[in-house]
């Protein structure tokens, strides 16, 4: 399952990608396709350089020492030392709002963040589980994934009202002021989708690859269920942005699960009760 969700990132991806030629040949020309994915590319990859510092920053996350920390310490050495990956830099939100996040550009860059809310709401094992969870994000390059695909997207969406203010009057691609506007709207929409599609597909991932690191997936099942019912119940603090949403374990800016699908389709997270049912068919292939 985890090579199949691998391949449908990245056919989203690629999909993406066309959409994206698709629309700037249509309503740019070459030439304000090739700058607007310029543009767009080199702001994305700064993001993604710098990943973990935004993260750290926005979160109000602090570096812990093993001696401040010793369980969170033992636990995330064990989980690398059986995964065989490189110890992440860990680190403490004062977040009261129960959630975890991993962050970095790849395996030698890592950072696995834990607020205050979730050390005061999870037992010793549904605390590794979650661990097993960011650490899978983490061994499955899902940050590298994340960042192509909010490439794309950024570049969309900024082509898109590029076109729409300078772009109206270039008759030449015939693609007309309401054309202009459709992209605009429509442009933006269709990015999020497929990108929070991709979101969702990776969250999946890493809780089949946490579940299997742990051979614990009720306990993974369980601080799900916690996580869900402390939902709304915290506030965000104001420096998190929403498009940071798709790096925590469950998305911090909803209340209680929407159980429409419309709401689910613009959702960062696969809704919690199927995340669970997944971990119980897993528990029973794993025995």
């Amino acid at each position: 399952m985890i090579g199949l969700n691998r391949v449908k990132t990245w056919i989203l991806i690629a999909a993406l990608g066309g959409l994206f030629v698709l629309i700037g040949a249509a309503i740019g020309g070459r030439q304000g396709m090739v700058v607007a994915l310029g543009i767009a590319l080199v702001f994305n990859f700064s993001m993604y350089w710098f990943s973990d510092k935004i993260a750290i920053a926005t979160t109000r996350s602090k570096p812990v020492t093993e001696q401040e920390a010793p369980e969170l310490y033992r636990i995330v050495r064990e989980l690398t030392q059986l995964n065989q990956m490189p110890m992440p830099r860990i680190y403490v939100s004062e977040m009261m709002q129960p959630n975890a996040f991993a962050t970095g550009r790849n395996p030698d860059h890592a950072v696995v963040a834990v607020t205050r809310g979730i050390l005061e709401i999870l037992d010793e094992r549904e605390l590794r589980a979650v661990l097993a969870h960011e650490l899978s994000h983490v061994a499955n390059r899902d940050i590298l994934i994340g960042s192509i695909a909010a490439a794309i997207g950024m570049s969309i969406t900024f082509l898109a009202r590029f076109a729409l203010w300078f772009g109206s009057g270039d008759d030449r691609n015939g693609f007309g002021m309401v054309g202009l506007l459709l992209a605009w709207v429509l442009a933006p929409i269709a990015a999020a989708i497929i990108q929070m599609a991709v979101s969702r597909s990776r969250e999946y991932q890493a809780d089949e690859s946490g579940a299997i690191l742990s051979r614990d997936p009720d306990a993974l099942a369980g601080a799900l269920r916690k996580l869900e019912a402390s939902a709304g119940k915290f506030p965000v603090p104001a420096s998190v942005s929403p498009a940071e949403a798709h790096l925590f374990i469950v998305n911090p800016f909803r209340g209680r699960q929407a159980s429409s699908s419309l709401a689910n389709l613009f959702s960062t997270h696969p809704p919690t009760a199927e995340r669970i049912a997944r971990l119980e068919q897993i528990k029973q292939e794993i025995g």
